[in-house]
């Protein structure tokens, strides 16, 4: 009896494992990341020429003795133990600080009051003029708010005749030139400068507050002082902790509206770490030690940004 022999299958090869198939999660997410990175490019390449670069440029010279003309020579942290020891640098810190309460304190409390006035007040005439108003200042270009206010601020300027018109006459006072009231006067500026921003950003974030929480306090009895304290206020502080980090960074790195209006003085009540940095490198022929303080400016503003977020973080 003939026997049958079933022909064998051929071996399949077998399958070299080259990498996720094409349609795989890991490939659509590289792909993802590439097309992003060729979106973000255009903007990446200036900020690390104008920017980046510089900065890292500036750490590197703020390693050596240089005048800014003649061949630098090594000194090593020599000039950050000067910014940490030299009176004038701590002064000007000092008076960075003071600022954060014109430029952050003062303009986010405004902004708080004025926000929720405003959205009390929305849909009726005349609200949409106010914000306008107080939101002005923030267009206008700093230099001019600054040429506009030694104006203000002047011996015989607006301040001092409406002072006199009202038979406050024995108050008047050369504003920007007194060491008393020098450094108040230019925060004053800039919390009038600032408040307009902060009280547009709380007025968004009021709008997206459930309008039943409000109507339910109401029933309960609450006021509007009750509701503000209660409701208002805990309800805003992520845009509170967008608004402290932009007024801290405009208080710390503060310079053209102190330069326009005072130019550090008189004498050094007005000098801010901005001014000083331009002192030291373009009039005192210390580029290292300017370059060393603008570093430590940096690190400065950029630790407070981190603990505002942080802080705003863990309370939310």
């Amino acid at each position: 009896m003939a026997t049958t022999t079933t022909p064998r299958r051929a071996a399949r090869p077998v399958r070299k494992d080259t990498g996720p198939p094409p349609h795989s999660p890991s490939t659509t997410r590289r792909r993802r990341r590439a097309v992003a990175l060729l979106y973000v490019l255009p903007a990446l390449l200036p900020y690390t020429l104008f920017a980046v670069l510089p900065a890292l440029h500036t750490a590197y010279l703020s390693l050596f003795d240089w005048d800014g003309v003649t061949l630098p020579s090594f000194i090593g942290l020599d000039n950050y133990r000067r910014v940490a020891t030299d009176p004038q640098l701590r002064a000007a810190a000092w008076h960075a600080g003071a600022l954060i309460v014109f430029f952050s304190v003062l303009p986010i409390a405004i902004g708080l009051v004025s926000a929720a006035l405003v959205a009390r007040r929305s849909g009726r005439r005349g609200t949409s003029l106010i914000r306008t108003l107080l939101f002005l200042p923030q267009v206008v270009p700093l230099v001019a708010v600054a040429v506009i206010w030694r104006w203000v601020y002047a011996e015989n300027g607006t301040l001092n005749q409406a002072l006199r018109a009202i038979g406050l006459g024995r108050l008047t006072d050369s504003w920007l030139g007194s060491f008393t009231w020098a450094l108040p006067a230019v925060g004053l500026v800039g919390t009038w400068v600032v408040a307009g921003l902060c009280m547009v950003l709380f007025l968004s974030g009021t709008q997206r507050i459930d309008q039943e929480i409000y109507e339910a306090a109401r029933m309960d009895g609450a006021g509007p002082v009750r509701e503000f304290w209660s409701i208002t206020v805990p309800l805003l502080r992520p845009e509170m902790a967008v608004a402290l980090s932009i007024t801290v960074i405009a208080a710390l790195s503060s310079f053209d509206l102190i330069y326009i209006t005072t130019g550090g003085g008189p004498g050094n009540s007005t000098v801010v770490p901005g001014i000083l940095i331009y002192r030291l490198a373009f009039g005192g022929g210390a580029v290292g030690l300017a370059s060393a303080l603008a570093v430590v400016l940096t690190l400065v503003i950029s630790v407070a940004v981190v603990l505002i977020n942080h802080l705003a973080k863990e309370r939310s």
